[in-house]
């Protein structure tokens, strides 16, 4: 089995609004790697370019290079940061890996050169000192919206009405701060409780963790996972609960 090291690391005290965790990830060379929606945006050094990764939609399957390369690093923003940590809708980087030089001309360039001399737990420093300097809060409406979303059974008409606002109004709300909208979202925060629920010692039947998870049908979950991962969802299951081991 190929060994692939990843490890999370909790953001500083002030961080913590916005910023869900610092990550480093040390991949084998030729190894392949799948990565699919968690309603998250990134500020990543991948091989040595350092890039926005926008709030994925599908799933997106990379082969790292044949030799061996530098640890990436990165910083993982809350859905709804995303928008306001930026200073442009998030949508415009939903798919894509786009260069921060792109984004934040005025400093991106040197921070991207800072990281390419500084050490891996430098890397990380760097980028957390970098998002602090951006002095801005998370979007208080769609963070709400993103744990009311993450309830089974929660529909998009009722969170928009506990929130007081129009379903148009959460909707444009929530493309500008996370990257897309509310029911992506859902989409998302249903699949996550999915590996939850697959991921502990015994867990139940697949049909059982289908409704708890909060889908309509086992159907309904096997069509949603293979769109989100790419993957059926045993297969994709049994990798995740791998992953956890």
């Amino acid at each position: 089995m190929v060994h692939v090291t990843y490890r999370e690391l909790a953001p500083p005290t002030g961080l913590l609004p916005v910023v869900a965790c610092l990550w480093e990830h040390d991949v084998p060379p030729g190894c392949e790697q799948r990565i699919i929606p968690d309603g998250c945006v990134d500020l990543v050094r991948l091989d040595g370019e350092l890039v926005v990764v926008g709030a994925d939609t599908g799933p997106v399957v990379s082969r790292s290079a044949a030799t061996p390369s530098d640890r990436t690093s990165g910083i993982r923003l809350r859905p709804g940061a995303a928008g306001a940590v930026l200073g442009l809708p998030a949508s415009e980087v939903r798919d894509q890996r786009v260069p921060l030089a792109d984004v934040w001309p005025a400093v991106g360039p040197a921070l991207a050169d800072a990281l390419g001399t500084a050490d891996p737990a430098g890397r990380l420093d760097l980028l957390a000192r970098a998002v602090l300097r951006r002095r801005v809060e998370r979007d208080q409406l769609v963070a709400a919206a993103a744990r009311r979303l993450g309830v089974p059974g929660s529909r998009i008409s009722g969170v928009a009405q506990e929130l007081g606002v129009s379903e148009r109004h959460l909707h444009r709300r929530t493309v500008d701060a996370v990257g897309y909208g509310p029911k992506m979202l859902g989409r998302v925060a249903r699949l996550r409780r999915l590996i939850g629920l697959s991921t502990g010692q015994a867990p139940p039947p697949l049909a059982e963790r289908a409704a708890t998870a909060g889908y309509a049908s086992q159907a309904h979950m096997s069509d949603e996972v293979r769109r989100l991962t790419g993957l059926t969802p045993v297969r994709f299951l049994e990798d995740a609960a791998l992953t956890a081991a």
